[in-house]
């Protein structure tokens, strides 16, 4: 079932996103790889992740996890083409076996520390997560539908913000100082 999962996740991209992409596979001991797909659309660049949802995300200590239903996400993340990521596709890679290595439950409005720039040399370190505009995958019932969910580098002040006052008011801080969250190179907000 779990091929069956991935299978329909990427035809999904395919047709939304009306290109085919170029994908790299990063394998972690003892979980199945997670691809990260790269699309370019225009003058941005689509990093999508494809295997986080093969299993649905549940708390480690569930004894008794239902390996059908249950939340199910993969991670956007969304950047202009004016800069190379190197190293963007790994993280992301990393981020999303969290689910199956960790128990971490990947949602709207989660913080993630990565403790490492998001690509070699970037100012972000952590990602604040939202709905994307991709919208969700609907699955054969049981199953729960796959959220994209849009992973937004931000840096680790940005971060401590979240942690104090909540992602909607680093959005709100984005919105006043006109910031382009898409731009690799974009300064921090000044909170």
């Amino acid at each position: 079932m779990s091929d069956a999962v991935t299978d329909r996740i990427s035809e999904f991209l395919a047709e939304r996103l009306s290109a085919q992409p170029q994908r790299a596979s990063v394998t972690f001991l003892g979980v199945e790889p997670i691809e990260v797909l790269r699309f370019v659309t225009g003058d941005d660049l689509v990093y999508v992740t494809v295997g986080c949802a093969r299993h649905p995300m549940s708390e480690p200590t569930d004894i008794h996890a239902d390996p059908v239903r249950g939340p199910r996400a993969e991670l956007v993340v969304r950047m202009h083409a004016s800069a190379p990521l190197p190293g963007l596709h790994r993280r992301m890679a990393t981020v999303a076996a969290a689910p199956a290595v960790e128990g971490l439950i990947l949602a709207t409005d989660a913080l993630v520390d990565l403790s490492e720039p998001m690509w070699d040399g970037a100012a972000a370190t952590a990602m604040v997560l939202e709905d994307d505009d991709l919208g969700d995958l609907t699955l054969p019932a049981p199953m729960d539908p796959v959220r994209f969910l849009r992973a937004v580098p931000i840096t680790a002040n940005e971060a401590a913000w979240v942690r104090l006052k909540g992602a909607d008011a680093l959005r709100e801080a984005w919105r006043e100082a006109r910031i382009d969250v898409m731009a690799p190179d974009r300064a921090a907000a000044k909170l």
